[in-house]
């Protein structure tokens, strides 16, 4: 039985390699994430989250307006396109991804300067909680009352699932926040 505690001592040292792994992993979704906001399909997604959020909805011309303007993911219809225009979801998808997409560099640049990390780890964390509010305020995420005995809450629909998952993106951010913080302090000293 010497093999497990040779197993939990070489588990026991991945955790530097484990936060690199996870500031690269967090970097890439929140960079590939952003650049697929300047894809038409990407931007009208967002459409109810945004529309629906009290934080959010007066980046969009007409919010209330949404649901009878939807496109499935990757359909094109011309009416529904020009009132996103119109609507301004393409504009506040545009800036969402600059945003994601400086991000990710950020938490890139932690080993150039570890304020830069700590400053991308701050804002993925706003982001999580941003995100993580959208299962109050967005209908969708729930699975809807259409005559089965399974809706509402604690039935999550797609959406609900997708956003549910930034629990992990605003975990992974706090670690990154306290690694960044703390080489910060190395320095200092």
């Amino acid at each position: 039985m010497k093999i497990i505690p040779s197993l939990l001592a070489f588990a026991a040292r991945l955790d530097k390699g484990g936060i690199r792994l996870l500031r690269i992993s967090i970097s890439v979704i929140l960079i590939w994430i952003g650049a697929l906001k300047f894809i038409p399909y990407e931007a009208e997604g967002i459409t109810p989250f945004v529309a629906n959020s009290p934080f959010m909805r007066f980046f969009y011309q007409h919010p209330d307006e949404y649901r009878q303007h939807r496109n499935k993911e990757g359909e094109v219809v011309p009416q529904n396109v020009t009132w996103h225009h119109a609507n301004n979801t393409y504009g506040y998808s545009y800036g969402l991804g600059l945003l994601l997409m400086g991000m990710g560099a950020l938490l890139l640049l932690n080993r150039a300067h570890p304020l830069l990390g700590a400053t991308g780890a701050v804002l993925t964390i706003v982001m999580g909680l941003g995100t993580l509010s959208f299962l109050i305020t967005t209908p969708e995420t729930w699975v809807p009352d259409l005559g089965g005995e399974h809706h509402g809450f604690p039935y999550l629909a797609a959406p609900g699932r997708l956003v549910l998952k930034d629990f992990i993106m605003l975990s992974g951010a706090l670690v990154l926040l306290a690694d960044s913080s703390k080489t910060a302090l190395r320095r200092l000293r």
